[in-house]
């Protein structure tokens, strides 16, 4: 081993453990790792920035604008609102119907899209028809990547699986080369998570107020001039005595004191960080005796409402509570509630933050910081106020889902039969190959433009460019890796390993070294490190590379036994009803299902 392999699997295992652990956002790590590359001279100075030039890359880029274009002008929406009429079925036939159609959706259409859009679908369900959310919303994310294994553009990770191939020598796939491998692993997959559900929590939530566990909202207020609460002992309030509402910290004077105890005596000013759900956060913004409403790390002049402000918001009625849920690009990602509530935020006054967990936050974690200094992060959710008639406002925040939506659809029919149109063409000209897959995707897009179904003024600041980083930041790795010889030497390895093997265990290892790797970290970056190696382990054993290649393409999609695999894993993680259990124990056991019927139907082809 050489000291350039050494230094490439160096940054590799440094980079692992960065996504693992979510040190910084994956668009930073990206820029990072093409910093380290070209300082290092493992590769060219052209080839650390070849990544923002690859087909993959702009290819998906271009089905992001396609997929922005069919939500803008509810083409999803139209597609999801035919399922309203489903929820006359019972359960076990509800579900695998759901999971069906976002797995045919999902093949032609950005899975993240379709997933939040069926959140938002499920959470009006269950609303109106008491239906379980908790027993639809992770089936319908693993039904989502099921359905993206299933086309060439289904997901990014299959873009860029084939790309890479090529690359490599490999002869690229057609549209619709393995479909018939991803429609089987979707028919079992939905057999297994319809077997499974049994498994997964129950719920009753009709109301926005019951979708949060308790103790998973974290405010801060302070105490008003003439509340009711001054000179009394915590013990004597009621907020000891509710068993829903938790008080973490008293700030008075800028002295701290962590988790007061009862018999503290509560002065005017004090500042309390309070944890409680969201039916006693609401009595607290209502409630005269405190203050959510302003920026409470100081009482300067410049923090305080003037009179003038105080009798305006009375004026405005109307006001409703908004939930958002921050997804992964978000302009929002880094911001404090002390920073929203400082600068105009669309008319909105943010409220408080309810944190995902993650490897690194725990709920110990989460209380001992002060709530000014609690940043957010893709999967946490938001609370605004806002004016209801005024909710239309939050399309302009970038890469939120509104989980709570009041506003009525303005859709141009025509615009909706334009954009599936193209969506339909686009696929067309991909599937019978007139044209690539990158072409067509760019045409798709300028149909779009020329067609008024898109403007790319809007969509520049949605689109989800954390992705795109990531890939431009990854295919220099593999670049690395390749003129290291980094991939030859592991592939080596392998083949000592595995030489005296079948070939059905040579392609079993592949598979499920890439589908565990997927689950610590993006499934795109799993593609790239893996498909060197796979295509160099085929080719050292002389066999056929496109079981292989396969292997890789599937077991990087097939991330379900962690959260943090997969974008969409992530996001239903955030909502608040699943634990790590349900996809280890759940997700696992599909993995381990799909990964021996996988290596069985693979095997085959050699």
């Amino acid at each position: 081993m050489t000291l350039e392999i050494i230094l490439v699997f160096s940054i590799l295992f440094i980079t692992i453990i960065l996504f693992a652990f979510e040190v910084f956002t994956v668009d930073k790590i990206a820029m990072l790792l093409i910093a380290t590359l070209a300082l290092t001279g493992l590769v060219q100075p052209e080839q650390a920035i070849s990544g923002f030039s690859n087909a993959a890359t702009i290819t998906v880029l271009s089905l992001m604008i396609i997929s922005l274009a069919l939500e803008d002008n509810g083409v999803i929406a139209y597609l999801a609102r035919l399922l309203k009429n489903l929820h006359i079925l019972p359960l076990f036939l509800l579900l695998p119907v759901l999971m069906l159609i976002t797995g045919g959706i999902s093949a032609f259409i950005n899975t993240t899209a379709v997933v939040i859009v069926f959140i938002k679908i499920i959470a009006e369900l269950s609303k109106r028809f008491n239906l379980p959310q908790a027993k639809l919303l992770l089936p319908i994310s693993f039904a989502g990547i099921l359905g993206g294994s299933c086309t060439l553009m289904g997901t990014s990770t299959n873009l860029i699986v084939n790309s890479v191939a090529k690359d490599l020598g490999a002869e690229r796939f057609s549209f619709f080369e393995f479909s018939l491998y991803g429609a089987i692993f979707l028919g079992v997959g939905i057999l297994i998570i319809t077997l499974a559900s049994a498994w997964l929590p129950k719920d009753s939530q009709e109301k926005l107020q019951d979708v949060y566990n308790l103790e998973n909202y974290v405010t801060t207020v302070v105490i008003n001039k003439g509340s009711k609460l001054i000179d009394k002992k915590i013990e004597d309030t009621y907020l000891f005595t509710s068993p829903e509402i938790s008080i973490l910290k008293l700030t008075r004077n800028k002295q701290i004191t962590n988790a007061p105890g009862k018999y503290i005596t509560l002065k005017e000013k004090d500042k309390l960080l309070l944890m409680c759900n969201l039916e006693n956060l609401t009595k607290l913004n209502a409630a005269q005796d405190l203050n959510i409403h302003k920026n409470q790390s100081t009482f300067d002049k410049n923090e305080i409402e003037t009179s003038a402000e105080k009798s305006a918001q009375k004026k405005r009625s109307n006001y409703g509570l908004v939930e958002i849920l921050i997804l992964p690009g978000s302009t929002l990602i880094g911001k404090t509630l002390k920073q929203l509530r400082k600068q105009p935020f669309h008319n909105t006054l943010p409220i408080a933050i309810k944190k995902r967990k993650n490897i690194r936050n725990t709920k110990e974690r989460l209380v001992r910081k002060d709530m000014n200094h609690i940043r957010l992060k893709p999967g946490d959710r938001l609370l605004l106020e806002i004016p209801l008639k005024e909710i239309n406002q939050l399309n302009e925040i970038e890469n939120v889902a509104i989980l709570k939506e009041h506003k009525a659809e303005t859709i141009n029919p025509k615009k909706r039969i334009i954009s599936s149109a193209i969506l339909l063409l686009v696929i067309g000209l991909a599937a019978s190959g007139i044209l690539n897959i990158l072409v067509s995707a760019l045409t798709g897009v300028s149909l779009l433009l020329l067609t008024r179904c898109l403007n790319l003024n809007d969509v520049y600041h949605r689109i989800n460019w954390q992705v795109i980083f990531l890939l431009a930041g990854m295919i220099p790795l593999g670049i690395a890796m390749h003129n290291t010889g980094a991939d030859n030497w592991l592939s080596n390895q392998l083949l000592t390993m595995l030489s005296e093997q079948s070939n059905l265990i040579v392609i079993a290892v592949i598979f499920l070294i890439t589908m565990l790797l997927s689950g610590l970290i993006s499934n795109n970056a799993t593609a790239i490190i893996m498909t060197p190696i796979a295509i160099a382990v085929a080719v050292g054993l002389n066999l056929s590379m496109k079981p292989f290649i396969l292997a890789v393409l599937f077991g990087a999609n097939f991330s379900f036994f962690t959260p943090m695999g997969y974008q969409t894993n992530t996001l239903i993680y955030g909502m608040g009803f699943y634990k790590f259990k349900h996809f280890f124990i759940i997700g696992g056991m599909l993995s381990i299902i799909l990964w021996i019927l996988g290596t069985f139907m693979l095997s085959t082809l050699l």
